[in-house]
């Protein structure tokens, strides 16, 4: 069985109808479960729902608190290459979008892991472009073997690999992978993936769960909000967590919900997708999962991260840069995207301790 099958059953469901008929009671009633259904979740998701934002807000920071405390995990990225050869329409690393081409060599990639270490950071997410002809997997591995000598945890997010792809860069170093669907809406997704290998729908929505057997001890998975419609992208990606760990037991998976940001040659077609928005998103996440971990980067800013702490928000960038070689270079014309809030760790420390959080930066030993 794959995901696909769960996305099929919905194939003919009327979202727009469902949403325009939920009721408060329906809310309400769904708000009072312990576990919720996926028709629970759809009311949730509604836009009635926000009529009862503070009510969710209280249930899922009750929730957070009994489950996650008040501490959370800092990571940051590291991108070693930006050379990728699909045609996406919304993404800076398009091979059509002009910007500059890099690619980090051992020596280089050295070089910013002793930066990122430095800073005191134990986690870390390394980043491509997909395109697996300028950085192989034997590429990647090499870099993670690499890196394990500084950092406990190795998170990859690069383009998906059969489950002996990952198995390698595993046996390397890597226990954790994320890959985001960007959109679940299959229609969309084809035609906001022109050409490449990423336009294989299939083979991009079976990752995480090829990732999950082939050992991979972490698994995120989301949606890019603003590609199409987010209630249903949102929907989705709740059930690829409830599948990948009813499944898969042994995995730790975070959910996140990332927002479109600029970048250079800046898709049009985006839906726009508010605070109050991605705040009902992931109250509903945290609802309906009371233990998986919740992402958020550096995609949102600093003011907006810290009101949602309190969801029990587990894991948190900071010190991002999209440059490749980022930490350690001083390349400013490589990026993905602009992130919205250059925070150090100074800031991101101020912020939580003035809600009564602290970071950790290691929250696992590797045997």
């Amino acid at each position: 069985m794959s995901f696909y099958e769960v996305i099929d059953r919905y194939r003919d469901f009327d979202f727009e109808e469902y949403f325009k008929n939920v009721s408060g009671a329906d809310i309400l009633r769904s708000l009072e479960k312990d576990k919720l259904s996926h028709e629970d979740v759809l009311n949730l998701l509604s836009p009635k729902a926000q009529e009862y934002l503070e009510a969710m807000a209280q249930k899922a920071a009750k929730i957070a608190l009994q489950n996650m405390g008040k501490t959370v995990c800092l990571y940051t990225p590291m991108y070693i290459a930006n050379y990728c050869i699909n045609e996406c329409v919304y993404c800076g690393y398009n091979v059509k979008s002009g910007i500059k081409r890099k690619k980090l060599n051992i020596e280089e990639i050295d070089r910013e892991g002793d930066a990122i270490k430095d800073l005191g950071f134990n986690h870390i997410l390394v980043l491509t472009g997909e395109s697996e002809y300028h950085s192989s997997i034997e590429y990647i591995g090499e870099a993670v073997e690499l890196l394990s000598k500084k950092f406990p945890s190795i998170g990859i997010e690069v383009y998906p690999m059969d489950v002996e792809g990952y198995e390698y860069v595993i046996s390397k170093g890597a226990d954790g992978l994320t890959v985001y669907q960007e959109t679940y809406d299959e229609e969309m997704y084809k035609k906001v993936h022109i050409k490449g290998p990423k336009a294989n729908y299939r083979y991009r929505l079976d990752a995480p769960e090829r990732g999950a057997m082939a050992g991979m001890r972490t698994l995120s998975v989301g949606a890019l909000l603003g590609l199409s419609e987010f209630r249903k992208d949102a929907f989705f990606t709740i059930l690829h967590g409830e599948y990948l760990k009813d499944k898969y037991p042994h995995i730790e998976l975070s959910y996140s919900a990332p927002r479109i940001k600029p970048f250079k040659g800046c898709f049009d077609g985006k839906v726009g997708v508010s605070d109050a928005d991605l705040y009902q998103i992931m109250c509903t996440m945290r609802i309906f999962d009371h233990h998986s971990a919740l992402n958020v980067s550096t995609r949102e800013d600093l003011e907006f991260r810290k009101h949602l702490m309190c969801l029990g928000v587990t894991k948190l960038s900071a010190e991002v840069t999209t440059n490749v070689g980022g930490h350690s270079q001083n390349e400013v014309e490589t990026a993905q995207f602009e992130i919205e809030d250059d925070c150090s760790l100074e800031d991101i420390d101020e912020m939580l301790k003035s809600i009564g959080y602290q970071y950790i930066f290691k929250d696992w030993v590797r045997f």
